[in-house]
């Protein structure tokens, strides 16, 4: 993943010092995008292991509306755990926005199936949009969403996708939210009988923490793989498990461990 690689050279070499909320401290860049072609394989980091698992894991979680680790989250990940209050809650994050945004008139909004819907009727529409920036409940999030919201686009029997990161972790988050947002256009475009194409990644804050900056040295020093391909049971998208998931050939080096700034 060329791509990625050049991401994290771009931000070295010309990242400004910036604090953050953490106090860790970072270099910052403001602006930037990279494409994945989900064609040319699943884009899935290889000069690293990435745990897929956990992604995926993730991701299943956000389908469900979940907002609680104890919903079979921190069983299989402990990616949100520090987040979590004491009994697991998280407050109304990306679960609750996809799935029961918060209408007028006491009505609830199902995101992800309006967005399959307008898919499949309208598919030239410019308002495939997903949302998980809701304002008015921020102050309830135990972490407002980094990736904030994402559109589909579709043109030649290919469904694309453009996600808006406010905030990127180069060296933990953006790896999982690269391989998390191919997975969901690939059961997406299973669904809406279209081949998962281009995924546009767009991030305002991109940013490497300092403590992060020697293991991202080392990984320039490593050479990209070819990306291993994601194979999806035949079922409709709402019943889609972890099971039903297969990741195939995936050929990394070793992991390199990175401190969570929280």
């Amino acid at each position: 993943m060329q791509q990625y690689l050049s991401l994290v050279r771009e931000v070295l070499e010309n990242g400004e010092k910036k604090e953050d909320r953490t106090g860790t401290g970072t270099l910052s860049i403001f602006g930037v995008q990279r494409k994945y072609d989900l064609r040319e394989g699943f884009p899935l980091l290889t000069t690293k292991k990435v745990k897929f698992d956990a992604v995926l894991h993730e991701l299943l979680w956000f389908l469900r509306g979940s907002t609680n680790i104890n919903d079979n989250l921190t069983q299989n990940t402990p990616i949100w755990d520090a987040w979590a209050d004491e009994k697991g809650e998280l407050g109304p994050v990306y679960g609750k926005q996809w799935r029961r945004w918060n209408a007028v008139n006491g009505r609830e909004i199902d995101q992800i199936q309006a967005a399959i819907d307008l898919i499949k009727t309208n598919p030239d529409s410019r308002r495939i949009i997903v949302n998980a920036w809701n304002v008015g409940e921020i102050d309830q999030m135990a972490l407002p969403p980094c990736h904030m919201f994402f559109q589909f686009y579709v043109v030649n029997g290919r469904l694309d996708c453009q996600l808006y990161q406010r905030s990127a972790d180069i060296a933990l988050g953006v790896p999982f939210n690269i391989a998390s947002y191919a997975a969901l256009m690939m059961m997406v475009a299973q669904e809406c009988n279209l081949e998962a194409g281009i995924f546009t990644h767009t991030m305002g804050d991109a940013h490497i923490y300092l403590n992060h900056v020697e293991g991202l040295q080392e990984q320039l020093l490593r050479t990209p793989k070819k990306l291993p391909q994601l194979k999806l049971a035949q079922k409709p998208f709402w019943d889609l498990k972890f099971e039903d998931f297969e990741l195939l050939d995936y050929e990394h080096d070793p992991f390199i461990k990175f401190k969570v700034a929280v």
